[in-house]
């Protein structure tokens, strides 16, 4: 069986013959970077996975939306279980950056542009991400795999039905839905946002959301993004609906991690990352409380 190494080395579109070198980062594929002829690009490896509900049709689709929109680098190749698109030469944000308020000032419009933006730019069928849904096939794929965190189910699933019935009617943007520090990426003259797997119709609460709890953010930052985004300070409705999409987001981010440790082949310490996000989880649901 041919290695994604070797499938990155022998893909058509190089002009001469390449060596691939392994870029860190990716849970969800293998990356790499190759050099070729004066040019730097990022090879992306991987298959669908239908246990995370990626398709690699709707990420290509998303990447070339968000290229047209100006938000994301150029997709210059693809094929099925490959994306090659343009290298970014610049500083991949940790949690820090992002929590920064001068960052935070620049990454709050990027993200209304991806709602408004992209969805102008997309091509053929596209996915919703309504992660209730998400959150409620993993809870079967977890009882289906045996899953070690089958007693912590039932009460996941009764809280987070608490959640969707919080958030009830929603309106509809085009999301990023995965807004990790390390999807930040800043040159001398932006910020990208990078890695469109779980692009997908959703409300504009989970990307605020996801952004919160993904990097940390104070609770002045949460209110002066709520109040810049929705052009209004938050009132009380609007502050426990968020609060319960951070809570969803976090447990949609442990329950994806539940998973990953029974059915991913990446060399990641899944167990752990469990743990710090069911941490974080319990801690936003006693904030969920207090509103």
């Amino acid at each position: 069986m041919q290695s994604a190494e070797e499938k990155v080395r022998t893909l058509g579109l190089w002009k001469g013959p390449v060596e691939p070198k392994p870029l860190g980062g990716g849970i969800t594929n293998v990356n790499f970077t190759v050099e070729d002829d004066g040019a730097k690009f990022v090879v992306r490896v991987g298959d669908d996975i239908p246990i995370h509900q990626i398709m690699r049709f709707n990420e290509r689709a998303a990447s070339q939306a968000a290229n047209a929109a100006g938000i994301s680098p150029e997709v210059v190749h693809s094929e099925p279980g490959v994306l090659v698109i343009d290298f970014i030469d610049g500083h991949t944000y940790a949690e820090a950056d992002v929590s920064k308020q001068e960052n935070l000032e620049r990454i709050l419009p990027l993200i209304r542009k991806v709602h408004k933006e992209v969805p102008r730019h997309l091509r053929g069928p596209s996915l919703i991400f309504w992660v209730f849904h998400v959150l409620r096939d993993y809870a079967q794929t977890l009882k289906e795999g045996g899953s070690a965190h089958l007693a912590k189910l039932p009460r996941l699933m009764d809280l987070a039905a608490q959640f969707e019935r919080t958030v009830g009617a929603v309106d509809i943007v085009y999301g990023h839905n995965d807004l990790l520090a390390a999807n930040f990426i800043e040159d001398r003259e932006r910020i990208w946002l990078i890695d469109w797997d779980y692009g997908g119709f959703n409300t504009p609460l989970f990307d605020l959301a996801n952004l919160a709890t993904n990097n940390g953010l104070a609770p002045e930052q949460e209110e002066w993004v709520l109040k810049t985004y929705f052009g209004r300070p938050p009132e009380a409705d609007l502050w426990g609906r968020y609060a319960a999409m951070k809570c969803a987001s976090l447990l949609r981010e442990t329950m994806w991690s539940m998973v990953s440790e029974i059915h991913s082949e990446l060399d990641f310490n899944y167990s752990e990352y469990t743990r710090e996000n069911l941490d974080r989880f319990e801690r936003s649901l006693v904030a969920f409380r207090g509103t």
